[in-house]
């Protein structure tokens, strides 16, 4: 099925519609001239927390550890995520080189 001229017209000004909306609203919504409601000072406190809680689950969520590698590289790329941050206190760092640790054990190791 091939989209004509029109459609894709639409298609490409409903992106724009839902880029433009979601930058500028924040700044309509939340003007710098008053204070940040509270609620969204709280969802900026434990947001963070609860999104890598749900990346952690959702990464050990399909291990079996009665077959294959036993979980192993990703126990192992956990540990690696785990010291970088205690050590370095850099949350990039900390995820590049578990992402780095986990591709390298299972594609050479596992």
């Amino acid at each position: 099925m091939t989209m004509n001229v029109t459609q894709q017209i639409i298609i490409i000004a409903m992106v724009v519609l839902g880029t433009v909306v979601t930058r500028f609203l924040p700044f309509i919504v939340f003007p710098s001239g008053k204070p940040t409601p509270l609620y969204v000072q709280y969802l900026g406190k434990v947001l963070p927390s609860a999104v890598i809680g749900l990346l952690v689950i959702y990464c050990f969520k399909d291990i079996n550890l009665l077959a294959g590698s036993h979980g192993m590289p990703e126990c192992m790329s956990v540990a690696v995520v785990a010291v970088l941050h205690f050590w370095k206190r850099n949350m990039l760092l900390s995820i590049a080189g578990g992402t780095i640790v986990y591709m390298i054990l299972v594609q050479m190791i596992f």
